[in-house]
């Protein structure tokens, strides 16, 4: 069911509530990594344009409903004042007396910012009256942040129930571009997963087999796959209670005709760390005192070349531990890969996007999605509370 976005209704002159996902990095109380600042931009433009008065509300680390001063948002408010070129007023609340004056005061095209709404600890508890003392602030509410969607938090859905609740310029751009993918991805569509565990993306791999043409296996959880083969994997992360769950999505995918690639070499080491002597072995040579660590080269380009004929590929979780040095070369084949392709790219948030970040390449990518887990839960074909809260169209 498609949602009701912000170009479907009237802001002008109006107080909007604004989900956004602010929660970025920060170092010596600076934006370390602007990027999810920068990706709410374009709905923060258009409400300003349209003569909206703005108020942000976004969380910001884990402060488990107390006050950590570490975490207060005056650091994103004067990143997002440069951004905007305009002054962001930041408050130190979210909710009560001052928040109201402060929000009944604005003009039209002003933005307020709210404080860490996880300082409240009825926040992650979907509490009714934090939800409807953030909904007095306002007359419409937009939720534009797709990393929290996943969540029934009160900024997230307790809010819905109170106001006009629509979805922003971000929220809509990630609904299309996952929902495409899924329901009707031009083909070949290749999904590349990798990261450590399979029980982190079971649903995900299940759901995936009756939808793509090719799907690529790597990181930590290719070696569970490998161990329902038969393989011994020496030392590598190995999910014993999950070699069931492997063998299964086997079995769908040959099921469903739909290519599965898993490792054939992999780079080898007693631990990943920069400085340990790393080799190249097959699969099936991997010595009993080391552990693997990346995809190896000649499964790279077997996996590069997958992609380099693929119309559509999603891309979530990395090939081996591409933090260090001797184990990045797998993930930055992939994502090169992927740069290089003429397919309708999507990178699915969190590590993967972080890899893509790192190697440079977030210029060519289709689309980065600002969810990891939110993407994920997508994938599984679930609901997403956050979503489910909006007005359909």
């Amino acid at each position: 069911m498609a949602k009701k976005t912000l170009r479907n209704i009237q802001v002008a002159g109006k107080r909007v509530l604004v989900r956004v996902d602010f929660n970025v990095p920060l170092q010596d109380g600076q934006v370390a990594d602007d990027t999810r600042i920068r990706a709410a931009l374009p709905t923060i433009r258009f409400l300003r344009e349209s003569g909206a008065k703005i108020i942000l509300v976004s969380h910001l680390g884990r402060p488990k409903g107390k006050i950590v001063p570490e975490l207060r948002l005056n650091p994103v408010a004067e990143r997002l004042s440069e951004l905007l070129e305009t002054r962001v007023n930041k408050l130190d609340v979210s909710i009560g007396p001052e928040a109201q004056t402060a929000a009944a005061s604005l003009n039209n095209g002003e933005v307020l910012l709210l404080e860490n709404i996880r300082f409240y600890p009825g926040e992650e508890k979907n509490c009714p009256q934090l939800a409807h003392d953030l909904a007095q602030l306002a007359e419409v509410y937009i939720n534009d942040a797709f990393g929290t969607a996943h969540r029934a938090h009160s900024s997230t859905v307790g809010v819905a129930a109170f106001l006009p609740a629509v979805a922003g310029l971000l929220l809509e751009q990630e609904l299309k571009m996952l929902g495409d993918a899924l329901n009707k991805p031009k083909r070949p569509f290749v999904a590349v997963l990798g990261g450590a565990k399979i029980s982190d993306k079971i649903i995900v791999l299940e759901n995936l087999t009756t939808t793509v043409d090719i799907l690529i296996i790597g990181g930590g959880m290719a070696f569970t796959f490998l161990a329902a083969q038969g393989i011994e994997v020496g030392r590598s992360l190995l999910e014993k209670n999950k070699i069931t769950v492997a063998a299964r999505i086997m079995d769908l995918a040959q099921e469903h005709n739909v290519q599965l690639l898993l490792p054939q070499d992999v780079v080898v080491a007693s631990e990943p760390a920069n400085e340990v002597p790393a080799e190249v072995v097959a699969v099936d040579a991997i010595p009993t005192d080391q552990m693997g660590l990346d995809i190896g080269p000649r499964t790279a380009q077997q996996y590069a070349r997958a992609i380099s004929q693929a119309k559509t590929v999603f891309f979530n979780g990395p090939m081996g531990a591409f933090e260090y040095t001797p184990f990045a070369a797998g993930t930055k084949t992939v994502a090169q890969a992927l740069a290089d392709s003429a397919a309708i790219s999507i990178v699915g948030g969190g590590d993967s996007a972080a890899a893509i970040a790192k190697f440079g390449l977030g210029a060519k990518i289709t689309h980065i999605s600002t969810g990891g887990g939110a993407a994920l839960k997508f994938l599984e074909g679930k609901e997403l509370p956050g979503l489910a809260a909006l007005e359909d169209e």
